[in-house]
């Protein structure tokens, strides 16, 4: 009998924390496991405004992370290449590829992650990876008064590392909100992280917009309330959206919540299907979206789908605990200086 497939989709934290569990505890004789992710390797997300800022190739080894040390004992099949769609009908489960590639699943794993704008929104070519790093790197080293538009952990995080290059050049952050950061965490935090930025010379206008979309060259900016400021080049540090749009084409539009993510049961099961599993940036989980949340998604999951193959008993997810841990560039003095431990009461 042909082996039946147990296919990952999408090669973040989530996918990556599935394929580990999945390719200890699988019997090979019965079961192939498949990551599909459109790049060969996963961009570790955590680390990549310091590599935008530096473009260090040494620092470009520990960020971008080839697939081939994730499945234990070489069990597991690594696909390069993009979902366009999903078949879960009675009589066929399968996804299909952007090339038209079809791949069967017994049981199906979403974990594709968001899509993101400014520097994190990495193409999904190992070309693209390279001229976005380099293009990026180029209106950084040329610019002298940046703007960044969204004060979350991007926008904080971003700002320290072009202080540490380039300490001389003007940064200002445009946050929608009073306070940095958003409402999952208390306002004395949020007020540290603003002491935080502004002791490294960074200019922080709150409670107001900039209406560009994508990173841009310019010359000057006026924001919603009127506001002008010195700029010749606007960075988006806004957060990503789900990338779920496939989902919804090929599963129905209540497959996802009013806000794009997957609808899941506490086992991380989508709703109305048994064998269909997601993690990660794309579930509707009330809980900030991190990688180190997502990891642990992964892992559930997996011990999830193996329970289901041997008809056992699913665990649910419980949530964990808010904190974040921000960087302000790697070398701003003193430990209190260059890190903000934030917490949710």
């Amino acid at each position: 009998m042909s082996k039946k497939n147990i296919v990952i989709v999408g090669g973040g934290a989530a996918g990556v924390g599935a394929a580990k569990a999945l390719s200890k505890s699988l019997d090979s004789s019965k079961y192939q496991l498949i990551l599909i992710n459109p790049l060969p390797y996963r961009v570790w997300l955590v680390a990549t405004l310091r590599l935008v800022v530096t473009k260090d190739e040494a620092l470009k080894k520990d960020i971008l992370l080839p697939y081939d040390k994730i499945f234990a004992k070489g069990k597991g099949k690594f696909v390069e290449g993009t979902v366009a769609s999903i078949d879960a009908t009675k009589d066929a489960s399968s996804v299909t590829l952007e090339s038209g590639e079809k791949i069967d699943y017994h049981a199906l794993v979403l974990a594709q992650g968001a899509k993101w704008v400014g520097p994190p929104a990495f193409p999904g070519t190992t070309t693209g990876v390279d001229e976005h790093i380099n293009t990026l790197n180029t209106q950084l080293t040329n610019a002298k008064n940046i703007v960044l538009v969204g004060g979350g952990a991007i926008g904080i995080e971003l700002a320290g590392e072009i202080k540490d290059q380039w300490p001389n050049k003007k940064v200002t952050i445009v946050h929608g909100d009073k306070l940095l950061l958003n409402a999952a965490y208390p306002d004395k935090a949020r007020k540290y992280a603003a002491e935080n930025v502004r002791a490294r010379g960074v200019e922080l206008v709150l409670d107001d917009y900039v209406d560009f979309a994508e990173t841009a060259v310019v010359e000057g900016v006026t924001t919603r309330s009127g506001k002008k400021l010195s700029a010749d080049l606007v960075i988006q540090t806004r957060g990503p959206r789900a990338n779920t749009d496939f989902v919804a084409a090929s599963l129905g539009e209540d497959t996802l919540s009013k806000t794009g993510l997957i609808r899941v049961r506490p086992t991380l099961q989508l709703i109305g299907h048994d064998n269909i599993f997601a993690g990660g940036d794309v579930i509707d989980w009330n809980e900030q979206k991190q990688s180190a949340k997502a990891a642990v998604h992964g892992a559930l999951v997996g011990a999830n789908v193996q329970a289901l193959l041997n008809n056992g008993t699913l665990k649910p997810y419980k949530g964990s605990f808010e904190a974040i841990i921000i960087t302000n560039g790697k070398a701003s003095g003193s430990l209190t200086d260059s890190i903000c431990l934030l917490t949710s009461t």
